[in-house]
């Protein structure tokens, strides 16, 4: 039996041939995948490790110190000096560091995000950054960069480079070009530094560091010496080793790299799937064309678990054969997607590709695993047939016993499906997984159902078929001569197509409603904020109030508090022009209300506390000083508006460090463009600060869902182009089997145009109805899960994407028409006495 199960491997190359493309597809994307995030994580890993090569001890306030009031952290030159005086000590470095973004010559920023930062030069010769070029930084009007950043950006010793650290631009000379071992400048990131007391005055830090590096002495180990640390610390402040922190990030980048992992193993995941229906599809029809073969070896001795062996060794062939090559071509996948991401702005350090041993496996298991789980019904199947009813086909036609078991079956799980669904739309966050049950039970109950319902649905097409004459009628009388195998075909694409439609129908209408909450609430005509979402200097307010044009500003700054002993942020504005600005919702009290001793808070946290308008409330500010606020009004938060706000002024005396996240501008010609170039040009033109009106705030929420949905659509395309191999397969074998019917047609009139056109009306229609069944159901899930969003999202309204959907139909019309286009030709191309002649 092993040997006849080879016999057959080999005699049906041809017909194997999608399968493994199918069952490789999935394997590749699954190892491109565990290649991609493990090469990615050991570079980073490996690069952050070289950023503790000169730490044995690190001292930091400790961890959430920054946010808790009246507990501020402080690191002075004081414990500085105590620091590296302890026994065991040979070295201690003051840091610190932050946000710094650096414009190129063309004025446009360098990197982007936090990949930009700024830092110290300790003292006369920091061992972190030895000089390339130049020497070090000295006084407010020098810098010194990194060497990649230089020779990126064609900055030479000597030129003056605009640059902004909170709002104002600087415009300090480059004194010198460092290099350095830091993970961040490794990934693709930049870093200025100062000297100390710059960077001390830059970052809020003045006289203070964020960070104290020791270096322990010959023989002294990180554990001894971080004992001796822990003597002079003050009770704000904790000491690290050097190899506990290195463990700690390596540990954050595989967390971090993990979630990536999931998300890519996932959309690999629905690959596998789509191809379990080619592989049982295929299977099932290699097992219906050797039904004799399979009865004469039954009738000479051969039991019914050596047949489905057989079939199982056959499908281990595939599967390893799959995996090997799979794997190769994950490899492949995991160095593209790593230069793909590098050349999309993405910051990853050099580093070999990774190629493990649990990838290798994890790959080969998974070709074996699904192909052989997908041959076992077809196998178990072929070894039920009694030998006599085998030799005679009367096995062809399928019981009507078996179909109404199969569409009762289909019949209950969709129901059960529909009821768990549209219970999970009324159960609020409690919704999710009944929802998500629900949708799973409908997905498999409408597949069960498919073949009842590629009937009526194909019917519905007849019509239009008859315009193609006898090839129409021809293509949908075998679209639905064998039910089992279209529904298997149309399934394939139909999951594909409801996955993405349902994102569309989610994410379309979750954009327009944030979209609209964030522009309606908002009467500023511009909305200024750091590109990275960092901190505003109050410098920037001051400006924008003095410009002319300018007839109201406000900030929105945030300081740390606590609520009956819960952690909370307030929001400090400018009570007497927030009015003006922002216009979110009230549903109790209004602006009026705010001043001295009040507060407005967004309905969510008057929810939570139980508060409503004359309610009062004790808050523990950011020094640790306690005050009482009353509620003068409750409104609906946004992406924009939310949490406790109160008077800046009031705010003000209790902060640290006054910094803004934005600023809110109102001019008296509106959001015009020449308006929009006289704020940046009052800001210096920085490219670190965006000023925004509602129609950008608008467009850049809808570039994120763009973005979003265009990256769910590319790992959704290998589903996609797994059915089409699933199209193709089934069409070339219906071929086959039908050589003798087609051979007949050709001898009674039928041209090669006719019998080409008769195949790709019947891929066409399949294609179709795959198509149909995916868009209803994509709809219908993305309805069920808009109104789980709706309660938390008061602008949300289901918005159905017309044109996006016709599209995906019109993918479907394309995916039916290309399939057809190899087993078409093959079919016009047949000797038609031979294929009279054939069995």
């Amino acid at each position: 039996m092993f040997r006849t199960a080879l016999r057959n491997v080999l005699a049906h190359k041809a017909r194997l041939l999608m399968t493994v493309l199918a069952v490789l597809l999935g394997v590749a994307f699954v190892s491109g995948t565990l290649v991609f995030t493990h090469t990615v994580s050991d570079a980073f890993q490996k690069s952050s490790a070289k950023g503790f090569e000169h730490v044995d001890v690190a001292v930091q306030p400790k961890s959430g110190a920054e946010d808790r009031p009246g507990y501020a952290p402080r690191l002075s030159q004081e414990l500085l000096d105590q620091a590296g005086s302890v026994p065991g000590a040979a070295s201690a470095t003051g840091s610190v560091s932050g946000f710094a973004a650096l414009a190129d010559k063309d004025g446009k920023l360098i990197g982007e995000g936090w990949s930009t930062t700024g830092a110290n030069y300790y003292g006369d010769d920091d061992s972190r950054y030895p000089m390339k070029e130049g020497r070090a930084p000295s006084g407010a009007d020098e810098i010194a960069l990194d060497a990649k950043t230089a020779e990126r950006a064609g900055f030479k010793v000597g030129d003056t480079v605009r640059m902004s650290v909170d709002g104002p631009v600087l415009t300090p000379k480059v004194s010198g070009i460092f290099t350095t071992d830091d993970g961040n400048v490794a990934a693709g990131g930049s870093l200025a530094l100062f000297d100390t007391a710059t960077a001390q005055k830059l970052y809020g830090q003045s006289g203070e560091f964020s960070e104290i590096d020791v270096q322990a002495a010959p023989g002294t180990s990180q554990a001894a010496l971080k004992s001796e640390i822990e003597k002079v610390l003050p009770k704000t402040a904790e000491a690290t080793t050097g190899a506990a922190l290195a463990d700690e990030q390596a540990k954050q980048i595989e967390n971090g790299m993990s979630g990536m992992q999931t998300g890519l193993l996932a959309f690999a995941g629905i690959s596998l799937f789509v191809g379990i229906f080619i592989i049982a599809n295929t299977f099932t029809m290699l097992v219906a064309q050797r039904t004799k073969e399979l009865a004469l070896m039954r009738a000479v001795g051969a039991s019914r678990r050596q047949v489905t062996r057989s079939v199982l060794i056959e499908a281990f062939v595939v599967g390893a054969v799959a995996g090997v090559v799979g794997l190769a071509a994950g490899v492949g996948i995991g160095a593209g997607l790593r230069a793909l991401m590098g050349s999309f702005g993405g910051t990853v350090p050099d580093g070999p590709l990774v190629v493990s041993p649990s990838t290798v496996l994890t790959s080969l298991v998974v070709g074996v695993v699904v192909t052989m789980l997908a041959a076992w019904l077809p196998g178990r199947r072929a070894a039920k047939i009694p030998p006599v009813a085998a030799m005679n086909s009367v096995h062809a036609t399928a019981t009507t016993k078996s179909l109404v078991v199969r569409n009762t079956v289909g019949a209950l799980l969709s129901a059960a499906g529909i009821a768990a669904v549209l219970a999970g739309t009324r159960m609020g966050d409690d919704g999710k997984l009944p929802m998500g049950l629900g949708a799973a039970l409908l997905l498999v109950g409408v597949f069960v159902l498919t073949p009842l319902l590629s009937r009526p649905v194909i019917a519905a097409a007849a019509p239009l078929l008859k315009v193609f004459g006898v090839s129409g009628k021809l293509a949908r009388q075998n679209s639905v001569r064998n039910p089992r195998r279209t529904a298997a075909t149309a399934s394939a694409l139909m999951i594909g197509l409801t996955l993405i439609t349902g994102m569309t129908v989610i994410a379309g209408s979750a954009q327009k409603s944030i979209g609209r909450m964030a522009t309606d609430s908002m009467r500023a005509d511009y909305a200024v904020s750091m590109q990275n979402f960092s901190t505003l200097s109050p410098d920037v307010e001051k400006k924008l109030k003095d410009l002319d044009g300018v007839t109201a500003t406000s900030p929105l700054r945030n300081s740390p508090a606590r609520i009956g002993g819960e952690q909370e942020y307030l929001t400090g504005v400018d009570a007497k022009t927030i009015g003006s600005l922002a216009a979110p919702e009230f549903t109790q009290g209004s602006w009026s209300g705010l001043g001295a001793g009040t507060a407005v808070v967004d309905s969510d946290t008057a929810k939570r506390h139980g508060w409503h308008t004359g309610s009062r409330f004790t808050v523990t500010y950011e020094d640790g000083k306690k005050g009482t606020l009353r509620v003068s009004g409750v409104y609906e938060g946004n992406e924009m508006l939310r949490g406790i706000m109160l008077d800046k002024g009031q705010l003000a005396p209790h902060q640290r460090e006054i910094s803004d996240m934005r600023v809110l501008v109102k001019t008296s010609d509106g959001a015009t463009p020449a308006t929009k170039d006289a704020i940046r040009a009052a800001l210096g033109d920085n490219p670190a600060v965006a000023v925004e009106d509602r129609k950008d705030i608008s467009d850049g929420i809808a570039q994120m869902f763009t973005l979003m949905l265009n990256m769910l659509y590319g790992l959704l395309a290998m589903a996609v182009v797994v059915a089409v191999l699933g199209v193709i397969n089934t069409l070339a074998m219906s071929v086959f089997e039908r050589s003798q019917e087609i051979g007949m047609l050709r001898a009674i009139g039928l041209d090669r145009k006719g019998v080409k056109r008769m195949v790709r009306l019947e891929s066409l229609v399949i294609s179709l109805f795959g198509g149909v069944l995916g868009i209803g159901l994509g709809v219908f899930f993305g309805w069920a899960a808009g109104e789980l969003i709706a309660p938390s999202l008061a602008t949300y309204e289901l918005i159905l994407p017309w044109d996006r959907m016709g599209l995906f139909l019109a993918l479907a019309a394309a995916v039916g028409v290309l399939a057809a286009l190899w087993p078409a030709r093959r079919a016009a191309r047949l000797n038609m006495l031979s294929a009279i002649k054939a069995e």
